[in-house]
């Protein structure tokens, strides 16, 4: 499993992930940095103006500027690192939504306590659902007499994606709020129940990842995960057509 959390960030996995962590690499520089600049300026102070080997304080009040020189460099820092580092990546994730052909269109469904994967046959279209055909056997209620979804694949716990390839994600709740979580990727979505929220990744790395539930959802919240299967394109169709055929 490429899913290794050790005490750094967990492996890059997708598109955006580098330009993510590029950010809270600055963010975290930028704190040390500051902590280690304050923490000397301290030590200075403490050791300089000690009092046996200064004279008692006296306040002077002076109208020099000097002293928010500090807080408007860090001022501008942050107005930089919010609205041309953050704000980019955040409109690139939010608002890039690829559409098909251009990308592999699937939907997810989280429920107490299990992930299902669904994806549309070959004439790319998902078939209709009915919430009264819900059952063990059918978790989506896909109609049996739509023709659309008779060759649509359903996954339980197993989302299988091709490498390299934008993968445009539904993701949608039937009981409570979840949060669809994959580290590896950098993406994390709630899933309420009653909407249909639109997400994407594009994976760079194959192997096999890790799906967990980020929102406490019950009693059964430990065990909501999924295996992420990241293929190449050559073996993301082959399941697909294995599944297809019941193998």
């Amino acid at each position: 499993m490429n899913s290794n959390y050790g005490w750094w960030l967990p492996v890059a996995a997708s598109s955006y992930a580098g330009r993510i962590d590029g950010s809270l690499a600055i963010l975290h520089w930028a704190m040390v940095i500051i902590f280690g600049l304050w923490a000397v300026y301290m030590a200075y102070c403490l050791i300089r103006y000690r009092s046996s080997a200064s004279p008692r304080a006296d306040y002077h009040f002076t109208e020099s500027m000097k002293a928010l020189t500090p807080d408007v460099v860090i001022l501008v820092f942050e107005v930089w690192l919010i609205f041309f580092v953050g704000v980019p990546i955040w409109a690139h994730i939010r608002e890039d939504l690829p559409k098909p052909p251009e990308a592999v269109t699937v939907g997810v469904t989280a429920e107490q306590f299990a992930w299902t994967a669904h994806y549309p046959g070959a004439d790319g279209q998902f078939g209709k659902q009915d919430i009264r055909l819900v059952n063990a056997g059918n978790p989506l209620g896909l109609d049996p007499a739509d023709t659309a979804g008779q060759d649509d694949v359903v996954s339980v716990n197993t989302l299988v994606l091709p490498v390299g390839k934008r993968v445009l994600i539904n993701l949608s709740a039937k009981d409570v709020i979840h949060s669809f979580f994959v580290p590896e990727f950098r993406i994390k979505q709630d899933a309420v129940p009653g909407m249909r929220i639109k997400l994407w990744v594009e994976p760079t790395l194959e192997g096999k990842f890790e799906l967990g539930c980020a929102q406490l959802c019950g009693t059964g919240h430990y065990r909501m995960r999924a295996d992420v299967l990241v293929k190449s394109a050559e073996e993301y169709q082959k399941w697909l057509d294995a599944q297809k055929k019941g193998i």
